[in-house]
């Protein structure tokens, strides 16, 4: 081996899994422990919000291939990496769960009724008994086996999950009933009926998990696509359409107006008003000529530029975002839950406790002289299945899909069931800027003179630039006639700058301050009043004299001043972080009562002013709508986006917003109070019934069918305490 490659082997290497098939946390730390268990592996970090691991490994002693081989035998599968495919993916096995869930209901069925019969001592209770184990063993060995293979690879590594609970449980049931077939004393078909209702629990709890959180998870590959496939490079005086992936640093490309920059670079011929709002979450375009820097996927509006390549494909800032959201997806912190607090020591206590009360029972039997074979195998059965932690791995979904419901009725679609668990901490809302807190497009600020709108849009409606659509869309509002009668001669456009021609006789002038000083026009020393909003000023001028200053910019959004408000009553600091500049940014935090702004933020300095807040020890939500607030989105505790947003914004957020209002956000933290406060209840009810169930179970005394209708029993109660209210608003409606 040369001395490279045995430096690149000691290089430590990152590797991001998306796993399928994981329920809940006992998924979550089982994964790691395995994984940490592997040879090389030096670090493994589970996030079950979005079924992701991120490992690092050493390249000498471990390879993905033998890393997604212990996944793939612990019985969870590997996603694709391309996002749509693993979408697909996640669809399929969401649709063969059901189908194994439908016929694990139907068994069940036909179980629960043998079991009446032999309780009612029904003459067809004796046929059923062959029936009654064919059901455990088709349940067992065809819809149940790939939970006993997930038990025995956790096993094999020393974990203790709830698959191992359920393989005892379930083989202990199936192991009894078939003593039952020679000995009298067991009710074979109470045992082969428990071992079919305990496949069926586990069946239906795969399915929920699998339904809630299945989603399209399409955020980078949405991301990528702002990345032209190819671009027009120019070679040998020739432009030739070359992939992006093969163009090197220092190569010329030419782009058209209306056309995104393939790559990062720098300006060497041209003009051009370029929108960055993905960059900077700032609607108004920025004026790009020789010497300045643009950045791949951002737009040309209206000019032709000839820019050098500054950085190859891979190091674009498409490219660099598209990493942030990944390693922010997967390094998020988890959400610690009230049962992960006991996860480590439960299945090993019931396990333990099981097999305390066989061993015990078989002893006390042989002390005494009494057969007591069949209440020990009792005992440590019903223990087993009072121990199963059905209602407790359903205490918290259900509130949380409770939750849901409510946050559903007010246009809030929470997209992570575990980001109700932080609602309640939240102590600071870091809220972006454009599209957030203001309504996300340029608008023409202040009233402005009716000749003087319609002089400026008379021209502007010949133009693509983002300002002149805005002066256009202003004057159509108010009904202006934008000279309709007679059409603009000698009509030209310097990109980025303005707007010249004859209009009626008169030479018209529409830009910039600036452009309208380099053809002659005097500006005032004071340009008139500019709301502090208000990111830059138009000027038309006629026939060589100022007419006047149109002010543009970003208007507030009208809630904007009273959620901040209602926020801070409740003891939660809002925060601004954006990409404009200071001076904008300061302005319209003062207006609405925001203290804190952290301005002039490219997407991964958003992530880490996140991340600095939370190491003090704030629960932080963040609020944002742009391609620049993915990042954030994921590094936040919760990530609120609006469905009006861009899809990357849409994809990274835990929480949707709908209807688009800033209103929400006060709505979503009161709900998330409410869900976790019916968390703690259906938790204390679960326990309740686990800890009652499981001495009473030990003594031998509770037959196995009683401990699991009392199992159903716990499960109903937390049923009703999460939804019980609901049903009967239902129910009068």
């Amino acid at each position: 081996m040369t001395s490279a490659t045995a430096e690149t082997a000691k290089t430590p290497t990152r590797l991001q899994i998306a796993i399928g098939g994981m329920q809940c946390s006992f998924c979550r730390q089982s994964v790691e422990r395995a994984l940490r268990q592997v040879p090389g592996v030096t670090s493994a970090a589970v996030n079950l919000a979005h079924e992701e691991a991120l490992i690092g490994y050493d390249g000498a002693k471990a390879t993905p291939a033998r890393i997604s081989k212990v996944l793939r035998s612990l019985g969870y599968s590997i996603r694709d990496r391309d996002k749509l495919r693993a979408f697909l993916q996640e669809e399929e096995e969401l649709e063969e769960e059901r189908r194994r869930l439908l016929v694990a209901t139907l068994l069940s069925g036909v179980g629960l009724t043998m079991m009446a019969s032999e309780w009612l001592d029904l003459p067809i209770a004796g046929p059923w008994l062959g029936v009654a184990m064919a059901l455990g063993a088709v349940l067992m060995l065809l819809l149940g086996r790939r939970f006993l293979l997930m038990a025995f690879a956790a096993l094999r590594r020393g974990i203790l999950n709830q698959h191992v609970l359920l393989s005892f449980s379930a083989l202990g049931a199936f192991a009894a009933g078939l003593i039952g077939l020679y000995e009298p004393s067991f009710p074979a078909t109470d045992f082969f009926g428990a071992a079919v209702l305990l496949m069926t629990y586990h069946t239906l709890s795969s399915y929920v998990a699998g339904l809630v959180r299945t989603r399209a998870s399409q955020a980078v590959r949405k991301l990528l696509e702002l990345q032209p496939a190819t671009a027009r490079v120019v070679r040998g005086g020739e432009e030739l359409d070359i992939p992006v992936a093969e163009i090197a640093v220092g190569e010329l490309v030419r782009v058209r107006p209306g056309e995104r920059i393939p790559l990062d670079g720098e300006v060497t011929e041209g003009v051009s008003a370029v929108d960055e709002s993905m960059v900077t979450g700032e609607p108004l375009p920025v004026t790009k000529a020789p010497g300045a820097a643009v950045i791949g996927g951002s737009l040309d509006t209206d000019g032709l530029l000839l820019m050098r390549v500054t950085k190859p494909a891979a190091e674009s800032f498409v490219a660099r975002v598209a990493r942030e959201v990944e390693a922010a997806k997967a390094l998020k912190p988890a959400i610690l839950v009230l049962v992960e607090r006991i996860l480590l020591v439960y299945v090993p206590t019931v396990l333990g406790i099981a097999a305390a009360a066989l061993v015990g029972w078989m002893i006390a039997g042989a002390v005494l002289g009494a057969n007591y074979e069949a209440r020990a195998i009792f005992a440590a059965l019903s223990v087993l299945v009072m121990g199963y932690p059905c209602a407790l791995g359903m205490a918290t979904p259900l509130a949380l899909i409770r939750g849901g419901g409510e946050a559903a009725r007010r246009g809030i679609l929470v997209r992570s069931a575990e980001a109700f668990q932080t609602l309640k901490d939240v102590r600071a809302v870091v809220f972006d800027k454009t599209g957030t807190l203001t309504r996300g497009k340029p608008k023409v600020l202040g009233a402005v003179p009716d000749e003087l709108l319609a002089a400026a849009a008379a021209l502007e409606r010949y133009s693509r630039h983002p300002l002149a659509k805005a002066i256009v869309e202003a004057a159509q509002a108010k009904g202006l006639a934008l000279a309709e009668g007679s059409e603009v001669e000698d009509f030209r456009e310097t990109p980025g700058r303005g707007l010249s021609g004859t209009l009626g006789g008169a030479r018209v002038l529409v830009g910039s301050p600036r452009f309208l000083e380099e053809h002659g026009i005097a500006l005032p020393a004071e340009t008139g009043p500019r709301l502090p909003e208000a990111a830059t000023l138009v000027g038309v001028a006629r026939d060589g004299h100022l007419l006047g200053l149109i002010p543009l910019g970003d208007e507030a959004r009208p809630d904007a001043e009273a959620v901040i408000r209602t926020l801070a009553e409740r003891d939660v600091e809002s925060i601004m972080v954006t990409g404009d500049n200071r001076h904008v940014a300061e302005a319209l935090a003062a207006r609405l009562g925001i203290r804190r702004v952290h301005a002039e933020a490219l997407p991964a300095d958003k992530a880490a002013y996140i991340r600095d807040l939370q190491s003090t020890g704030l629960r932080v939500a963040m609020v944002g709508d742009g391609i620049n607030d993915a990042p954030a989105l994921m590094q936040a505790d919760l990530g609120v986006a609006f469905d009006a947003g861009t899809d990357i914004a849409i994809e990274s957020a835990d929480a949707v917003v709908m209807n688009h209002a800033l209103t929400a956000i006060p709505d979503l933290l009161t709900i998330g109070g409410r869900s976790y406060a019916k968390t703690v209840q259906n938790l204390t009810i679960a326990f309740a019934f686990n800890g009652i169930g499981i001495p009473v179970a030990a003594t031998g005394l509770l037959h196995p069918v009683w401990a699991m209708a009392a199992m159903v029993m716990s499960v109903s109660t937390v049923l009703i305490n999460s939804f019980g209210g609901e049903l009967v608003k239902g129910g009068r409606t």
